[in-house]
């Protein structure tokens, strides 16, 4: 089966594998670039994601939108997601059945987009997607390769709205993808 970027949306769209599909506004599927190179993978959608359908457009998406101006890495050239589809009530961490739930749609937009660069946006992401014992203080910037992907983890925007002091570590990080980027692209 060949799949496609309609085929996958209209899934998610129909999925109600977890309860989350009860409680949302809007499914918050993805956006961006949908032959990029980089995709960008945070962990869940949090209030004004859910309303809009949209990734990473709160305040954390506008940090976010920040540090990729800051390193000429244009968001309409990337791809963003999430592992979930859905927002968790409360913007709560997702819960094991949730992101297992939604994996087999991730893997799918991976499939579709086959980036060459995967950045986990925050310590959940990087969990999932990287190491589960991933230490984000410790690992964020450092680069692994899984399969046919060159990853890294960075903080979470919303993590450096409360952490103002980890805005220069992130820059370094961004500055370090922008050159993988360049580098192999």
């Amino acid at each position: 089966m060949n799949d496609t970027w309609e085929a996958l949306r209209s899934d998610c769209e129909k999925c109600t594998a977890c309860d989350l599909c009860k409680t949302r506004t809007n499914l918050v599927f993805g956006t961006g670039d949908e032959n990029a190179d980089v995709l960008f993978v945070g962990e869940a959608p949090g209030d004004n994601e859910d309303k809009t359908g949209i990734p990473f457009v709160g305040r954390a998406g506008k940090l976010l939108d920040q540090f990729l101006y800051a390193v000429d890495i244009p968001r309409e050239k990337v791809y963003i997601a999430n592992i979930l589809k859905c927002r968790p009530p409360q913007n709560r961490d997702p819960l094991p059945a949730e992101e297992q739930a939604c994996m087999d749609f991730l893997r799918r937009q991976v499939k579709l987009l086959n980036p060459k660069v995967i950045v986990c946006l925050g310590r959940i992401s990087a969990a999932k997607l990287i190491d589960p014992d991933y230490k984000i203080t410790k690992e964020h910037g450092t680069f692994v390769k899984k399969g046919n992907y060159l990853m890294t983890a960075v903080y979470h925007p919303a993590f450096l709205l409360r952490n103002p002091s980890k805005k220069e570590e992130m820059l370094a990080d961004m500055k370090a993808i922008k050159k993988q980027i360049d580098t192999i692209i």
